[in-house]
């Protein structure tokens, strides 16, 4: 690496839902700001002021998109990156102590040796992504009820609706080749995405509902996770009345979609078909046995894109050869 590279000033920023932790190389010069719209404007007129060359922060899923979004609009050079290499930085760097102050320069100095390309995140591009999956889900129940139809259509009729579909079924190809570019043009898109193909059982049309719809995926604990999607169990007690655990609310595409990826996983996810199994074989309601092993893929995936961790990584799999599920 050249001395002019050294140089360049870069900074590193910790991520949390109140604080920013800024450190400047090599100033080795460290501020706090507050993540929100002042502390965001004021990390953008520090990078100007300081012709900042790469500023460096974690995805943390949600904290970091503002700052992000602002610092590309101003043309500072971001990047956002997995938190699992800084932390294999930090390690080889000798740096094992863990505070706000010493991530965000652990973070700076992994801008200056490893110097990640930067990656553009307009908060547009996560809208539009959205916007295309909600579309995908319209056409699909437009296609169901139109195919409806048909068995009750006469025959005057008949020819414009199999039209119908046929221009509806163009569609959706054309929107799932439209959402398989925007997961490829974005590289933060991109990691989620082969850290979840990964996993046997979630395919493309999953993986991209996980990335547009729960973007806290790999931020929250296990059971945070399943509440919000809507697959925790709750108590339904009242005084001395003691009734059934049932879930209720969280996001219903994201529901549908683990509900089908939780299909194909029990047939070729050996953690899941093995839990799956335990679960009938101990006489457990077969619905008691489909919603536990959808949280349990669940909660293994919001893991994996915690720690940045690959389905095939050796921690995943047992000395016969079977798979196993991180803790979350």
């Amino acid at each position: 690496m050249s001395n002019d590279t050294l140089s360049d000033t870069v900074i590193g920023i910790d991520v949390s839902s109140k604080w920013l932790d800024i450190h400047v190389l090599p100033a080795d010069k460290a501020e706090r700001f507050a993540n929100d719209p002042e502390g965001i404007a004021s990390v953008v007129e520090l990078s100007n002021e300081l012709d900042v060359s790469l500023a460096v922060m974690e995805s943390t899923g949600s904290y970091e998109m503002a700052l992000a979004v602002e610092l590309g609009l101003s043309d500072v050079p971001t990047a956002v990156v997995n938190p699992r290499q800084v932390r294999d930085f930090a390690r080889a760097m000798g740096i094992l102590a863990k505070t706000d102050t010493l991530d965000a320069k652990a973070i700076a100095q992994f801008a200056q040796r490893v110097r990640p390309e930067p990656r553009a995140l307009p908060d547009h591009q996560a809208r539009v992504l959205k916007a295309m999956v909600a579309r995908r889900v319209q056409l699909i129940q437009m296609i169901t009820m139109e195919k409806n139809r048909l068995h009750r259509a006469l025959i005057p009729v008949h020819r414009r609706v199999t039209d119908h579909i046929a221009y509806i079924e163009t569609e959706l190809s054309d929107i799932d080749d439209d959402i398989a570019r925007a997961i490829e043009n974005s590289p933060i898109w991109r990691d989620k995405e082969n850290l979840l193909r990964d996993v046997p059982g979630i395919g493309p049309v999953s993986s991209m509902t996980f990335i547009a719809a729960l973007p806290e995926l790999g931020t929250l604990s296990r059971q945070k996770i399943a509440t919000l999607v809507g697959v925790a169990p709750m108590n339904r007690d009242s005084g001395s009345y003691r009734g059934k655990r049932s879930i209720w609310g969280g996001r219903s595409r994201v529901r549908r979609a683990l509900y089908m990826a939780r299909m194909v996983a029990v047939r070729y996810n050996p953690t899941i078909k093995a839990f799956h199994d335990r679960l009938i074989e101990a006489e457990k309601p077969k619905k008691v046995a489909i919603i536990a092993s959808m949280r349990k893929l669940l909660t293994m995936v919001n893991a994996m894109l915690r720690d940045g961790t690959r389905w095939g990584q050796p921690r995943f799999v047992t000395a016969d050869q079977t798979q196993v599920t991180p803790s979350a």
